[in-house]
């Protein structure tokens, strides 16, 4: 699996621990929050030196990071059918996408499917299945590929190797994680690599629109911190760090970058005058935009856009890229490093996006508290909805931004008293919001009016939904742990809701398995929705994968999958034509849609 970490489970720490939920108070007229700024450094040297002396107060006795690695913070993500894509051929089937946000941006994963053949990067390689034939119709190892996904365009694929791991280097010369890779690979005939694009630090993530692909990258200073074995307090260590930034150049910041392409190797650097700031920064990341035609020849520099900043949240639409970042990162701070209170914050930047072109910068905003993933985010007539939890008012709530200049309009706060956010999701005017510590309050809210949204309802049961999936109209599944009375948890549940009146949502069914969980409940790209056939499948860990019959008032067992008759790791699940198609550690499974019996197995 890949190193991923759950956005938001450090709050949970951070909250105290009482009783249930409260109803939330009338909402208030919201604070005017102005637009955050971002402006460009005039010199090299302005750059190096504002950046260290950011970097000086966030560096701790071990670097930038209280481990000697961290951990890359990936977003889950939301639905879509490409059945209708209107680059289909006539004879193509109807299929499944990933299950991503929203409509028209794709999102990396770990399979994809044209209709006609399905691609996957597992264990290292790229493998090519013929859904017709039911075999493997190429394979490709990819070097630094245990740890990717990829996204389809024609027949390209490229290939997002993760790297990842800090850049924090010790001069006891510690084993260091290869950085992030970018590998375009040309699907006709047998797999062969086109380029290999070379970045520095960490993925964040990457959304795609048509054949254009926009890669989040992360970079931590390359700065070596001595390890200092005579230093005797954590303090001493810290200023020994601050004095090895002190001599620092620009280039440890700077992103740099190599492709290669056959023989001919290309290299850059994004230049000073490239590079963006807010009026605040940490000075330990640098945060890059990359943008590729996946149906040019090659691949190139990727046409940085580059911000001085801590991303770690991604969410798309056809027209815009947001990236968030908080402060978390600071909550790990030792004796010596900057001991500021942690600002209880996201900052949001705002990009344009359109065709094959760079992100333009357009606005960035700031919100009160931290986000739980990309979900927490959504943009709707102008206007962008943030579900947040912040732990100095010791709830959560949701605001509202305009997106052209990112400054806030209305808000309604006080949800989930002493709890945080499990899961949010936005559709057309309505949010859904449910926060957790002892019992699931389901908030409904109305978004109607950008400058008044209020909660119109709420519905406490036991345990919660960790990813809500729409399901038709005024329909909701909540995919979670069933919990007692007390918070323990019991397993995973899933739940059928009625969203049909405002005031009074309510759950029509429920489906527990006793000391289970999945993977759907951190990402949801493992979860199909199938509409066509009223078709929810969750993989299940250890038992292969849940298949239910969604009604408009129950939820029936559809029955089991199992690689061979017998329960498997499956991750992923879709559909070609009338067949349903199941990935797992072993290969892919065909069974029938309409019994779930199997067909054929393809093994890796």
């Amino acid at each position: 699996m890949s190193r991923r970490i759950v956005p938001g489970l450090a709050l949970a720490a951070l909250l105290p621990i009482t009783g249930c939920t409260s109803a939330p108070p009338p909402p208030s007229p919201p604070p005017v929050r102005p637009a955050l700024q971002l402006v460009a450094f005039d010199t090299c040297d302005q750059l190096s030196t504002d950046l260290r002396k950011a970097a000086k107060d966030s560096v701790g006795p071990y670097g930038f990071d209280s481990f000697s690695y961290e951990f890359s913070r990936a977003a889950p993500q939301g639905a879509r059918s490409m059945a209708d894509s209107a680059s289909a051929s006539k004879a193509t089937p109807e299929f499944s996408g990933t299950n991503v946000h929203e409509a028209g941006v794709d999102e990396p994963d770990i399979v994809k499917t044209d209709g006609r053949r399905i691609v996957t990067i597992t264990d290292g390689t790229l493998r090519v299945i013929d859904a017709a034939s039911k075999k493997v119709t190429g394979k490709l190892a990819i070097d630094n590929g245990y740890d990717a996904d990829l996204l389809l365009a024609g027949d390209r694929a490229l290939v997002l190797s993760r790297g990842g791991g800090t850049e924090v280097v010790y001069d006891s010369k510690m084993p260091m994680p290869s950085d992030p890779e970018l590998i375009l690979v040309d699907l006709t005939g047998t797999p062969r690599v086109i380029s290999r694009y070379q970045g520095e630090g960490t993925l964040v993530d990457a959304r795609q629109t048509g054949d254009t692909a926009r890669i989040v990258l992360k970079r931590t200073p390359r700065i070596t911190f001595p390890q200092r074995p005579s230093a005797r307090t954590a303090e001493d260590r810290t200023e020994a760090n601050q004095r090895v930034i002190d001599r620092a150049g620009v280039d440890a910041w700077l992103p740099g970058w190599k492709v290669t392409t056959g023989d001919t190797v290309e290299t850059g650097k994004v230049a000073c005058n490239d590079v963006r700031r807010p009026a605040t920064f940490s000075g330990r990341s640098m945060l890059t935009v990359l943008t590729f035609a996946m149906s040019a020849p090659k691949l190139d520099g990727g046409r940085p856009v580059s911000i001085v900043a801590d991303g770690d949240t991604v969410y798309g639409t056809p027209g815009s890229l947001y990236v968030a970042s908080d402060q978390r990162w600071r909550l790990d701070r030792f004796p010596g490093r900057d001991n500021r209170t942690v600002p209880q914050q996201t900052d949001i930047y705002r990009f344009e996006v359109a065709g094959a072109e760079p992100p333009v910068y357009r606005a960035a905003g700031k919100v009160p508290g931290f986000l739980i993933n990309q979900y927490a985010m959504s943009e709707w007539d102008g206007h962008l909805r943030v579900a947040t939890t912040d732990r100095s008012a010791s709830s959560s709530a949701v605001r509202v931004l305009k997106t052209d200049d990112l400054t806030q309009v209305g808000e309604v706060t006080g949800l989930g008293k002493n709890e945080r956010i499990y899961s949010v999701r936005f559709i057309g005017p309505r949010g859904y919001v449910v926060t957790f510590k002892q019992t699931d309050p389901l908030y409904s809210v109305d978004l109607s009016k950008p400058s008044a949204p209020e909660v119109t309802g709420e519905l406490k049961i036991t345990g919660y939904s960790a990813h809500l999936q729409p399901v038709g109209p005024d329909r909701l599944i909540g995919i979670g742990q069933e919990a007692s009375t007390e918070g323990r948890r019991l397993g995973t549940q899933v739940s059928l809701f009625d969203v049909s009146d405002p005031a009074a949502p309510r759950r029509l069914a429920q489906h527990h398995l006793a000391n289970a969980y999945s993977e759907a409940e951190f990402d949801p790209h493992a979860i199909l929705w199938w509409p066509a056939t009223e078709l929810l499948v969750v993989p299940i860990s250890g038992a292969g994968a849940l298949a239910l019959k969604v009604s408009g008032s129950g939820l029936a067992s559809a029955g089991e999958i199992a690689k061979g008759g017998q329960p498997d790791a499956i991750r992923r699940s879709l559909v070609i034509g009338d067949e349903l198609w199941t990935l797992s550690h072993g290969g892919l499974q065909a069974s029938r849609l309409s019994t779930l019996a199997p067909i054929a197995f393809v093994a890796n």
